[in-house]
């Protein structure tokens, strides 16, 4: 067995020393009950806690703002739909997060694919290729959303509101794929909740932009949709196969 097949093999889902449950050590778990309730003052409802956020989330600033265009004609672009009782700054920062959110999934997909290189993994039908390709619609569908900031009179490398949002949502994904001793399977849960939230980002992306009369952004969004879709049936079923494989 090659050195390759040994880390691949110990990367299965199997029982070991895992020591994390009180099962494992039931003799302490009264003590450590009676410790608890011992030093704990006041109710323990979570109110003490809730108290502190709630200070928080009335004191906190706001997390960011839309930029201006930066140009004079950017401008009034903006400013029409503005007069007339739309708001154009909604969807620029929602622009602004899928852009985000596209960039992410190159990296995602990049990570992905050196995990099923260097792990030897083999899951139903998904090859080096087809995650390329994947990949590759990412970076396309990421210059789309850019060039429509640009068409907006937008600065698509100002990072919006959502886009730092969806930032810090895709680190943790990021991550999960990046940590050498996550398997292809596990890698694959994460990339599906990225792909199952960008499918409900651009579906909500394409309602936006066609409520505010965008018919041509719609067009090419609906392209980009079409293709996520295809990646998340793809994904979704790689991973239940992935699992599947494991549970024999």
């Amino acid at each position: 067995m090659t050195r390759r097949e040994k880390v691949a093999m110990e990367k299965q889902t199997r029982m070991g020393m895992n020591r994390t449950g009180v099962q494992m050590s039931p003799m302490d778990l009264d003590r450590m009950v009676d410790d608890i309730q011992a030093h704990t003052t006041g109710a323990a409802d979570g109110a003490g806690i809730a108290a502190v956020r709630t200070s928080y989330v009335t004191e906190a600033d706001p997390l960011g703002t839309v930029p201006m265009p930066g140009s004079v004609k950017g401008a009034l672009k903006a400013g029409v739909k503005k007069f007339g009782g739309q708001h154009p700054e909604v969807l620029i920062d929602k622009l602004g997060e899928r852009l985000a959110f596209e960039r992410g999934g190159v990296r995602l997909y990049d990570a992905l694919l050196t995990k099923c290189r260097a792990s030897g993994d083999r899951v139903g039908d998904m090859s080096s290729e087809r995650l390329g390709h994947f990949r590759n619609e990412e970076a396309a569908h990421f210059r789309l959303v850019g060039r429509a900031l640009e068409a907006l009179g937008a600065d698509p490398t100002a990072q919006t509101p959502s886009a730092d949002v969806t930032g810090v949502e895709a680190m943790g994904l990021m991550k999960v794929v990046e940590d050498p001793r996550t398997s292809v399977a596990q890698a694959l849960h994460a990339i599906l909740l990225a792909e199952l939230a960008d499918h409900a980002g651009w579906e909500l992306l394409i309602e936006l932009a066609r409520n505010m009369g965008q018919d041509q952004m719609v067009e090419s969004f609906e392209t980009a949709l079409a293709e996520e879709q295809e990646h998340l049936s793809s994904v979704r079923r790689w991973y239940a196969q992935a699992v599947g494989a494991r549970a024999g």
